[in-house]
């Protein structure tokens, strides 16, 4: 990896472009400092300090604490990737979004268009349900101006995040809302970190201190580990291509492969299935009753800061429900986004077979089991990545925001990276080959 980095410096155009990203990145890490006009900043602040709430500490991790300082870039990235999300699940639905979607470059240009006035949609509902939901308990001023300064602030703070991410995307290095999300959650490391001394490590003698770091540095490279295997595996199943003639020559007859990821859905069924046990506490929270009695205790198991308590290890059956909506999810996004009837119909119009496997509907079959397989064992490997960090905080009740989820989303986002710098520099070797 370092051995990558430098070479790349070495290049002029990828060094600007990855001087680009790093001028981006410390513009956003500014941006999440400052705070909303007209609002009292340390409200949340407060809040996250005497409240326990999955969905806002999930968001706070995503936005680098801009939320919990209610800056400018409070709402981050997350209404474009919901927007994303959205948009891919209705191309399947709505039979006009699925002829852009198969329109190529022209078509994803559309979505893409598509994508951005949602986002924006969805931040104004967001901004807006804030300012109602929380009120004079956030807006120092509670007026139609103030209200409507909040929400135009939010919104653009939101959208100038998606704007900045797609000219990473363009002029940088790496996919740029991917870039904005993994600079956020890092930024919350060092105060986890120091969140980890205060709890297990301070006041100690030199050699527990010690022994502490040692056990939570294995347990982080281990889930790092794990994770980095999960986003690299891989399930080749062979394909032959037939030969045939052209003009006087016989061509074709190579062997290929179809590369199935294990983790087929990336990070988005933890996403998913933390945002819907997360979502009843929020309609509580802005309806402004907690519920008591079999439902108090069916919200509290929901929340994952109540799971591996040893004072209460009944709630640890909201971790089956997250486990079941994980596995759920990465089967349901990958029936989404891998169709095999169209990857067997491909094959057969390009002439390839799955050696021992007829062409059309035995290959649609066969795509069809395999594929069972793969995304169960990816969804394993997510349920084993998400629930560890669960773990040693409800036993040793760390409270860190690198999480699973986290872990996954830095581990992907820089594994991507890494290739596309060294596919540029392959691509530049080339030219200059070409060029000499």
């Amino acid at each position: 990896m370092f051995n990558t980095v430098r070479d790349a410096f070495r290049i002029k155009e990828i060094r600007h472009r990855i001087i680009y990203v790093l001028i981006a990145l410390v513009i956003i890490r500014m941006g999440s400092q400052v705070p909303v006009p007209g609002v009292d900043a340390s409200f949340f602040a407060n809040y996250f300090a005497n409240n326990s709430n999955d969905a806002f500490s999930f968001l706070n991790a995503f936005t680098g604490g801009g939320f919990s300082n209610f800056s400018i870039l409070a709402l981050s990235i997350t209404p474009y990737i919901t927007a994303s999300i959205i948009v891919q699940l209705l191309t399947i639905a709505i039979p006009k979004l699925e002829e852009m979607a198969k329109e190529g470059p022209d078509g994803r240009k559309k979505l893409e268009k598509v994508t951005r006035f949602l986002t924006i949609a969805l931040s104004l509902i967001e901004s807006i349900s804030m300012c109602i939901g929380f009120g004079n308990q956030l807006i120092l001023n509670m007026n139609f101006l103030n209200v409507v300064v909040v929400v135009a602030t939010l919104t653009a703070g939101s959208a100038f995040l998606m704007w900045i991410g797609e000219q990473i995307t363009d002029k940088g290095v790496g996919n740029g809302i991917s870039m904005v999300l993994l600079i956020n959650i890092l930024s919350r490391v060092p105060s986890d970190l120091v969140t980890l001394h205060q709890n297990f490590a301070a006041g100690r003698t030199i050699a527990r201190a010690t022994l502490t770091w040692i056990i939570i540095a294995v347990i982080i490279i281990f889930v790092t580990v794990l994770v980095l295997i999960l986003n690299g595996a891989t399930r080749k199943i062979p394909v032959q291509y037939s030969k045939k003639m052209a003009g006087r020559r016989m061509v074709g007859g190579n062997s290929s492969h179809i590369p199935l990821k294990v983790n087929t859905a990336g990070v988005i069924p933890i996403i998913f299935a933390s945002s819907l046990m997360s979502f009843p506490s929020i309609i509580a929270m802005f309806v402004g009753k907690s519920p008591t009695g079999f439902w108090g205790t069916v919200m509290a198991a929901l929340s994952s800061r109540n799971w591996f308590n040893p004072s209460n290890w009944r709630l640890t059956i909201g971790v089956v429900i997250y486990i079941l909506l994980v596995i759920f999810f990465a089967y349901f996004y990958t029936s989404i986004t891998f169709n095999p009837m169209e990857v067997a119909d491909n094959l057969r119009k390009q002439g390839g077979f799955i050696p021992g496997i007829r062409p059309g509907k035995a290959t649609t079959d066969y795509l069809s089991e395999v594929l069972k397989y793969v995304i169960f064992i990816g969804a394993a490997g997510l349920c084993i990545v998400a629930v560890i960090p669960f773990i040693f905080n409800g036993l040793f009740n760390a409270s860190v925001s690198f999480g699973g989820t986290s872990l996954i989303i830095i581990g992907s986002v820089t594994l991507d990276t890494l290739k596309q710098i060294e596919s540029m520099m392959v691509v530049r070797n080339y030219k200059g080959f070409l060029n000499d």
